[in-house]
């Protein structure tokens, strides 16, 4: 019997994981140490436009609860705050802060070192091809993220 299907998973997973830890290690050498992957992918939400935490919900593929302790820790660090609705002051939207920027401008730049770090392990042709490849396979649309085990493990830590 083959496990070619089941190797091929456990690849794709190590190269995310491999890639996220290591994104999440070089943020913290850059001041950034309070962060796991699940809280980039909720302030990248937030930028694209989920404003609420209903909104943050289903664009992460969480519970509202999920989203809201997600929301508090990111608050309570000062990642976003909540501002008064321009069209309607008694609602209030997420908002990156200025850290929350510098965060995301940060873990850009981490993220292209470690590209970079692959290339010239495999050779940036290589990458190419394997990111061509996968996006014929997944598309090329929004990635939407699960709330599977350690991605959003240790949200409140």
């Amino acid at each position: 019997m083959t496990r070619a299907g089941a190797d091929l998973a456990l690849l794709l997973l190590a190269g995310f994981r491999t890639f996220a830890d290591r994104g999440s290690e070089a943020l913290a050498r850059r001041g950034f140490d309070d962060v796991r992957p699940a809280h980039d992918f909720a302030l990248r939400a937030i930028a694209a436009g989920a404003d609420t935490p209903s909104e943050l919900a289903r664009r992460l593929t969480v519970t509202r609860q999920a989203a809201a302790k997600t929301i508090a820790v990111l608050e309570e660090r000062r990642y976003i705050e909540r501002r008064p609705d321009p069209r309607d002051g008694r609602r209030l939207r997420l908002t990156i802060t200025t850290r929350g920027d510098e965060l995301m401008e940060a873990g850009d730049a981490v993220f292209a070192e470690l590209r970079a770090d692959w290339e010239t392990q495999v050779g940036s042709e290589r990458i190419a091809e394997a990111e061509d490849a996968l996006r014929v396979l997944v598309g090329d649309g929004v990635i939407s993220v699960d709330s599977t085990d350690w991605s959003t493990r240790d949200l409140d830590s």
